[in-house]
C-alpha cells in the first residue's frame, strides 16, 4: 500500500473523528452526556454504529475529547495574556477580553463544560477537573514569573493561579448565559472588578 494511500485513509478517519466530535458536540446543546446515545451521533454523521469504536471506546471516551478540544484552545488564549502582559490591570483587561471572545467563538464548548463540570459521567467530571488542574498549574508558572510574586512560597502561587481559574471559568459560564449585550458588558465589568479585589489582595497578601 502506497504513502499516498494511507495518508489519505489517516485523513478521512481524522475528519471522521471530527465530524463525530461536532455531532456529539451540537447534540449536546439540548441535554446531557448522561442521556445522549451512540446511535443519535452516528446517525448525524451518516456511519454505522460500529464505525464509532474505531475512534472511541464509549461516550464516556469521546465526552473526554470534547474537554480536551473545549479547555485546550482557552489555555492558549489566556497563556498568551500572561505572557504578554505584565501589569494587573493589563492582565485582567486582557484576561476578561480573552474569556469573552472564546466565548463568542465557542459557545456550545463553553455551555458542555459548564453543564458536564458536574454532571453524570464520572470520566468526564475527572477529565475537567485534570484540565483545570493543569491550566492552574500553567497560569501559576506564568505569575511565578512576575516581580510581584517575588519571595512567594510555590503553594501560595498555585494557590492564587486556583483562583484566578475558577473566576475565569465562573465567567465565561456566565457570558453563555447572558441574555443580550447589555448583560454581557455587566458580567464583564464585574469580572473585572472582582480580578482587580484579587490583585489587590496579591500585593498585600505578605505585608503580615
Amino acid at each position: 500500500m502506497s504513502s499516498n494511500t494511507l495518508g489519505v485513509r489517516q485523513a478521512q478517519k481524522l475528519k471522521t473523528r471530527q465530524a463525530l466530535l461536532d455531532a456529539g458536540l451540537r447534540l449536546l446543546e439540548e441535554q446531557s452526556l448522561s442521556s445522549l446515545g451512540l446511535r443519535e451521533v452516528t446517525r448525524v454523521v451518516g456511519v454505522a454504529p460500529a464505525a464509532f469504536y474505531r475512534h472511541f471506546r464509549d461516550m464516556a471516551d469521546l465526552g473526554v475529547a470534547l474537554v480536551e478540544e473545549s479547555l485546550g484552545s482557552l489555555h492558549v488564549v489566556v497563556r498568551a495574556v500572561l505572557a504578554e502582559q505584565s501589569e494587573a490591570e493589563e492582565v485582567i483587561d486582557g484576561s476578561v477580553d480573552a474569556v469573552a471572545e472564546h466565548v463568542a467563538l465557542h459557545p456550545a464548548h463553553v455551555r458542555f463544560i459548564a453543564r458536564e463540570r458536574h454532571g453524570g459521567v464520572r470520566a468526564v467530571r475527572e477529565a475537567i477537573g485534570a484540565e483545570l488542574d493543569r491550566f492552574g498549574d500553567e497560569v501559576a508558572e506564568a505569575l511565578a514569573a512576575q516581580e510581584l510574586s517575588a519571595g512567594w512560597s510555590a503553594g501560595d502561587v498555585r494557590m492564587l493561579a486556583g483562583l484566578y481559574v475558577d473566576h475565569l471559568v465562573m465567567t465565561a459560564s456566565a457570558f453563555i448565559e447572558a441574555a443580550d449585550a447589555g448583560e454581557r458588558r455587566r458580567i464583564a465589568d464585574t469580572a473585572r472588578r472582582q480580578l482587580r479585589l484579587i490583585s489587590l489582595g496579591r500585593r498585600h497578601w505578605q505585608d503580615g
